[in-house]
């Protein structure tokens, strides 16, 4: 699954450099559909990865749907190790698209952030991003977004070792005591970072495109309340897998039409 945007392609292999909190480093690569993690250093321990399938009896309410989670067989899925970096995306992604979100992301990295490999550079760290001036953000076309981050980096200077400490449901609210961090970026970021997709705003724009795409015959609601509501209602204890294999679906059918 490379739904984060610090994924790179080239031809059949996909790079990503990754972070943790005490300074580790790791590059991940996904080749040939398979996955092989590289630690940094002698500090880099192992990287949060989740194997997910479609469980027995889920999404019975929709049949087309399931099935077509279920024709994708094991997704694996590599955890964010950075809260930081996951609070930073999610800021990015805030009403754009997300090849629009991609773009951005890499090219504010390959400026102002660590260098790890050819082609591969982190986020800039909160003390980093505080010392970026206007034009900066602007040249690298994050001039709307500066505001947030601003802030973000802030707040995460002050409460971030409590924060990566906390349950990521009570994060979720703390996040949003943070100026310009509404209940979207809060789920998104938090999703990203614990690798719990039962707490991704799954009335999102993605999920909503790729379930219709899936099921294109089914009278998904087209508001984000009531597809909520619904989503939630078909998953029931299954809303982690729905929603993140929903995405990883979404994600395997736009790589096999470009």
């Amino acid at each position: 699954m490379r739904e984060h945007p610090a994924w790179t392609t080239v031809g059949q292999e996909s790079r990503r450099a990754l972070a943790g909190p005490d300074g580790e480093r790791w590059i991940a690569t996904v080749s040939e559909r398979r996955l092989t993690v590289e630690p940094l250093g002698e500090t880099a321990t192992d990287l949060p990865v989740g194997t997910f399938a479609l469980p027995a009896g889920a999404a019975t309410g929709v049949p087309k749907l399931a099935g077509e989670l279920t024709g994708l067989g094991r997704v694996v899925r590599v955890g964010n190790p950075d809260l930081w970096d996951a609070v930073a995306v999610a800021i990015v992604r805030q009403v754009i698209r997300a090849d629009h979100a991609r773009r951005l992301y890499q090219e504010f990295c390959a400026a102002y952030g660590d260098r790890v490999a050819e082609g591969l550079a982190l986020f800039p760290r909160p003390e980093a991003v505080l010392d970026l001036s206007d034009d900066d953000f602007a040249s690298t076309g994050m001039a709307f977004k500066r505001p947030a981050l601003r802030a973000a980096a802030a707040a995460f200077g002050e409460h971030g070792d409590r924060w990566r400490k906390t349950d990521p449901e009570a994060l979720i609210s703390d996040l949003q005591r943070v100026p310009r961090i509404g209940p979207w970026t809060a789920q998104a970021a938090v999703a990203d970072w614990a690798n719990r997709f039962d707490l991704y705003p799954c009335g999102d724009l993605a999920v909503r495109t790729w379930a219709a795409r899936a099921v294109p015959g089914h009278d998904w609601p087209t508001d984000e309340p009531g597809f909520d509501r619904a989503w939630r209602a078909l998953a029931g204890e299954h809303l982690h897998e729905i929603t993140l294999l929903t995405l990883a679906w979404g994600g395997h059918h736009a790589d096999a039409t470009t």
